[in-house]
């Protein structure tokens, strides 16, 4: 057991979510956790426990399939955390591809398109949002609220989604586009940072 930790930062992906399990582009719909992304939330608790982190605020979005995730991991581990919910954390908006099963959408607008609105930086979806334009509302948020809480003696989680997360590790990891496209970010697992006096931050493998 780990008693004393450097890690200053968690970041964590919801748990899989019913559209998650069929497929399908979720983005700001709000849809809930399956059985599976509930034991993910409960799996990812216990993968934390382990470094006994002073976590007293954690952040999530507006959508109900990280606050779940929150809430079953703050449960599985005992605490009760100031807990500060804001839709600048949410999904990246996949406009006129939500809801869609995306074997469909590729059969209606073709691989290579649907791959560039998937994992181009910046070119967005009919009526959606690219990596870049969720950077562009995630980062300004991290940098003023969340980052200047960071502390050798505290921990600050983050419960959230695929991409909004990507724009922060983005930053964290000083990764360039090409980079950041290719990172791909699991259900439920928790990427550790420390933060170095110097202000760089490291993740911890």
């Amino acid at each position: 057991m780990i008693t004393q930790s450097p890690i200053s930062l968690s970041l964590i992906r919801h748990g899989q979510s019913e559209w998650n399990a069929q497929n399908r582009f979720t983005g700001w719909k709000d849809i809930g956790l399956t059985a599976k992304g509930q034991q993910q939330a409960l799996e990812a608790a216990e993968r934390l426990g382990h470094y006994q982190l002073n976590i007293d605020t954690a952040f999530t979005s507006t959508l109900i399939r990280a606050q779940d995730t929150l809430h079953h991991m703050c449960k599985a581990l005992g605490i009760q955390p100031e807990i500060i919910t804001d839709a600048r954390l949410n999904e990246r908006d996949y406009g006129d591809l939500t809801g869609l099963n995306k074997d469909d959408a590729i059969t209606r607008w073709g691989k290579e398109q649907v791959h560039l609105w998937r994992r181009s930086f910046d070119v967005p979806p009919p009526n959606g949002e690219s990596l870049k334009m969720t950077a562009e509302r995630v980062l300004p948020y991290f940098h003023s609220t969340i980052e200047p809480l960071l502390a050798p003696d505290k921990h600050i989680l983050i419960v959230a989604h695929g991409n909004s997360l990507r724009a922060i590790v983005m930053y964290l990891e000083q990764l360039n586009e090409k980079q950041i496209i290719e990172k791909e970010i699991a259900n439920a697992q928790p990427l550790l940072y420390t933060m170095h006096a110097s202000g760089a931050y490291e993740c911890l493998k």
